[in-house]
């Protein structure tokens, strides 16, 4: 199937990433609004975030720095320039979004669930698209492209540890919310995340 495929454009792949960097903004806006954490790169950003006063943007920034070397090495400029900008760009949006609209009342649970399937679609847009929001996303992306074995399943795995020593710092309740969101995200990656089916790639 892939053989009668057609690349995308440049207009096609900033239509993509753009979509898929704004779900993942608004997500982030979601969950920071509860007071939630959440796993990977971004989860550690958020927790630091949390812990200094710093604003979540330029600490997501900065974490993503060493990340892209191993990116540009093996997955290629491409795909690293693309995660440049989607990190860039996720770190300005988490900023301007919240000055666009107020939220008076969110549910734990639904704001949870929203970020997870927000995040997790906007996720699968970017890979769609030869991008991430690098960090840990990209060491699932390497793992999964050499060995099969899926990033979802990867970043769930990471994000336990990650929440494990969340326990240790937030009340118990806030990281359960949290934890739920971050399952609804990597099962949304873990099943729906497969480049045999995706054509024009």
């Amino acid at each position: 199937m892939a053989e009668n495929a057609t690349k995308h454009t440049p207009l096609e792949d900033a239509q993509g990433l753009g979509a898929g960097v704004f779900l993942c903004a608004l997500g982030l806006v979601f969950l920071t609004h509860l007071g939630f954490i959440t796993g990977q790169t971004a989860g550690i950003a958020v927790i630091i975030s949390y812990l200094t006063g710093w604003s979540f943007g330029p600490i997501f920034f900065v974490i993503n720095l060493p990340f892209y070397l191993l990116a540009w090495h093996r997955l290629g400029p491409e795909f690293t320039l693309k995660t440049v900008l989607c990190v860039t760009a996720l770190s300005v949006l988490t900023s301007v979004i919240p000055q666009g609209f107020g939220i008076t009342h969110l549910n734990p649970a639904l704001g949870a669930i929203a970020f997870g399937v927000m995040t997790g679609v906007g996720l699968l847009a970017l890979f769609r698209h030869k991008g991430s929001l690098g960090g840990i996303g990209v060491v699932g992306l390497l793992i999964q492209d050499t060995t099969g074995f899926r990033a979802g399943y990867f970043q769930l795995a990471v994000d336990l540890v990650i929440f494990c020593v969340a326990f240790l710092l937030f009340p118990a309740e806030r990281v359960l919310y949290s934890l739920l969101g971050a399952v609804v995200l990597n099962l949304i990656i873990a099943i729906n995340h497969r480049r045999d089916r995706y054509l024009g790639t």
